[in-house]
C-alpha cells in the first residue's frame, strides 16, 4: 500500500523519458496520484533531440515554476538541461535511472556544474542506460545525493517498477523534509512518512 499523498500546493512536473512513460509506468500512476500535476508532452517521443525535449521542459516549467520535477531516463536529461538554460526556480528535482549522455553524444551539452537545486538522484547497479560508476560521477558533478535501488534495471515496468512504493515513499520525504537524511548511498528503503 502506498502512504497518503503529502499534500503541497507547488505543481509536480513529470518529464517522461523515451517513448514515453506508459500507462503502468510509475510516473504515469503516480501523476494520477498527486494534485497539482503537469505531464511534459514531446511531440517525437521516439527522438533524443536534447534542444526540443529541453525545450518543452523549460516551456512548461515558465507556466509553473517553482515546481517539483519527476523526470525519468531521457527525461532526466532534458530536465537538467533546461534548469540550466533558464534559470528557473524549482522546489526540487527528483531524477530517476537518468540515461547515459554519452549514448546520445551530449555530454558536453549538460551542465558539468552544481545544479543548485534540492533533490536527489536514483540510480540502479544493473540500469542498462548508465552503469552506476556513470550515474556516481553525474550525481557528484550536479551535486545531488545518489542513491541505490539495488538491482532495479531502469526502475520502469520492464524492470518490475509499476507503482514503485519506494520511490513513492522517498519523493513525498523529499516534497515534506527537503532532504533524504536516513538514506545510505548504497541502498534505497521505504521511507515512512
Amino acid at each position: 500500500m502506498l502512504s497518503t499523498i503529502v499534500s503541497s500546493k507547488a505543481p509536480v512536473i513529470i518529464v517522461p523519458g523515451l517513448r514515453d512513460s506508459g500507462p503502468a509506468h510509475w510516473q504515469s500512476l503516480w501523476e494520477r496520484r498527486l494534485p497539482n500535476t503537469v505531464r511534459v508532452r514531446q511531440e517525437r517521443w521516439d527522438d533524443a533531440d536534447l534542444e526540443r525535449w529541453s525545450r518543452r521542459v523549460a516551456d512548461v516549467l515558465e507556466r509553473t515554476s517553482p515546481a517539483w520535477i519527476v523526470a525519468h531516463s531521457f527525461g532526466c536529461l532534458a530536465s537538467v538541461q533546461a534548469l540550466a538554460a533558464t534559470g528557473r526556480a524549482v522546489r526540487g528535482v527528483f531524477l530517476v535511472a537518468p540515461a547515459d549522455p554519452e549514448k546520445f553524444r551530449i555530454e558536453t551539452q549538460l551542465p558539468q556544474e552544481p545544479l543548485g537545486v534540492k533533490g536527489v538522484m536514483v540510480g540502479s547497479l544493473t540500469d542498462p542506460w548508465l552503469s552506476w560508476q556513470k550515474a556516481e560521477s553525474w550525481a557528484a558533478r550536479w551535486k545531488l545525493p545518489l542513491l541505490c535501488a539495488g538491482t532495479a534495471g531502469h526502475i520502469n515496468v520492464d524492470s518490475g517498477h509499476g507503482h514503485w512504493p519506494e520511490g513513492w515513499n522517498l519523493f513525498q520525504r523529499l516534497r515534506t523534509h527537503g532532504h533524504t537524511r536516513g538514506h545510505a548511498v548504497h541502498q534505497l528503503i521505504p521511507v515512512a512518512v
